[in-house]
């Protein structure tokens, strides 16, 4: 291959420490991705609460946006995959860096236009190009290095994705949420224009943030194109020259691969449910609190998130991935019962706790699902995995019909479900 982009396969041991030395800047900007759809996902969660007021919104219809978004991943995922065993990682990248920006620079138009149509379609283009940046960084991330240590090393680099989630929570804090909230009967007593004008700001809030983001990342993609990314050795096994189709015939004969897709949409589901409809809970659990109070509590979260991270890659240097994973989702398992048992602050700050076990969740079924495969069959298999992810809309407006049904505390059954089956994957496929 050119030396302008990553083989297709990496060598089993040390390419991580060779390219450092060889091309550092490469390597901060592909690690950065991971930081980059984390500020993306995150601020989800403060649009969520964003567009429920600018457009007066049930919270199923709300929940909309993580259906948009994450449908954008389950469309793309399996043609990223396909694209990137023919161009390679680089041009994935690139592919989805421009995807990206192209949904962020869609919301100026939304807002103009005050559409929340148009707005989901931003958000499942934004969501297209994640879906390629997703399908190439994780994988590559599990073959660069010894096979025992993949989860490890994909916690260690998703290290940086909760650090971009608290980013996306500051930045729709401080520049998208007004603090301004009304009444259902003050809006009902204002003034039909003074209405429509307070909708339209509340509506504009988000250009000015998605702009920058937008430029931010069209910048990001220029740089990707013109470095010079070294060159990985392949491996010394055979490489892989079977079809899409026999790839994916083998994948599905695979018990434990299939398990790991399923968990995969199980957890995504969680985790959105949970941090869509934080700000939510924290507002019904202390009647009176303001929107930025409430978003600091997500803040709270994603920091816990984070602290998981790096603790659950510490304790993967002496525990294995299976027996982790099933510990962390029987504590999570706990937790959701506490915070449908006990609606309040105890509830809320239950809530809270489940980030901090959400944390290995992702990137250790990831690393689980693809333990065993060949390359061939990892860069296929990656893609479905990303393709899981659909769980997030399909839960996420699951859990919002369950909150306009039975309450916001009563819909946090939905996650809770989610981590049963997690932790049924984690005892099934432990070592």
């Amino acid at each position: 291959m050119h030396d302008s982009q990553f083989a297709a396969q990496a060598a089993p041991a040390g390419p991580i420490a060779r390219a450092a030395k060889a091309a550092i800047v490469p390597l901060v900007l592909i690690v950065s991705l991971f930081f980059l759809w984390g500020v993306a996902n995150s601020l989800n969660d403060i649009l969520i609460k964003q567009f429920k007021k600018a457009f007066e919104l049930s919270d199923f219809q709300a929940g909309l946006v993580q259906s948009a978004f994450y449908l954008g991943y389950f469309v793309f995922a399996l043609p990223a995959g396909m694209f990137m065993r023919r161009h390679g990682y680089k041009s994935a990248v690139v592919a989805g860096l421009a995807l990206y920006a192209a949904g962020a620079f869609l919301f100026w138009p939304a807002a103009s236009a005050h559409a929340y149509g148009l707005f989901l379609l931003a958000l499942f283009v934004l969501a297209s190009g994640l879906a390629f940046l997703e399908t190439s960084a994780n994988p590559l991330m599990t073959v660069l290095g010894a096979p025992e240590g993949a989860a490890r090393r994909l916690n260690l680099a998703q290290a940086f994705n909760p650090l971009g989630a608290i980013t996306g929570v500051l930045v729709g804090r401080h520049f998208i949420l007004s603090g301004v909230e009304h009444t259902p009967d003050q809006l009902a007593t204002m003034d039909p224009a003074a209405h429509a004008a307070y909708l339209a700001a509340e509506s504009a809030a988000v250009q000015v943030p998605y702009l920058v983001i937008g430029l931010v990342v069209s910048v990001w993609a220029l740089l990707v194109l013109l470095a010079r990314f070294p060159r990985t050795t392949a491996d010394d096994g055979p490489v892989a020259t079977r079809s899409a189709g026999a790839t994916l015939r083998l994948l599905a004969g695979k018990g434990r691969f299939v398990f790991s897709v399923v968990a995969q949409f199980f957890y995504v589901g969680a985790q959105v449910a949970v941090w869509s409809f934080l700000i939510r809970y924290a507002q019904d659990s202390i009647p009176g609190m303001p929107e930025k109070t409430a978003a600091d509590y997500l803040t709270a979260s994603l920091v816990l998130f984070m602290l998981g991270r790096f603790a659950g890659t510490a304790a993967l240097r002496r525990v294995a991935p299976a027996p982790l994973l099933a510990v962390f989702a029987a504590a999570n398992l706990l937790l959701a019962g506490v915070a449908i048992a006990l609606p309040g602050p105890v509830g809320l700050v239950a809530l809270v706790g489940l980030s901090f076990f959400m944390s290995v969740m992702f990137p250790t079924i990831f690393a689980l699902g693809l333990d065993g495969l060949d390359h061939d069959a990892r860069k296929l298999g990656s893609s479905l995995l990303v393709m899981s992810i659909i769980g997030g809309a399909v839960l996420a407006a699951a859990t919002g019909l369950a909150s306009d049904m039975a309450g916001i505390h009563n819909a946090m059954a939905v996650p809770l479900a989610c981590f049963a089956v997690i932790l049924a994957f984690a005892l099934r496929v432990r070592h």
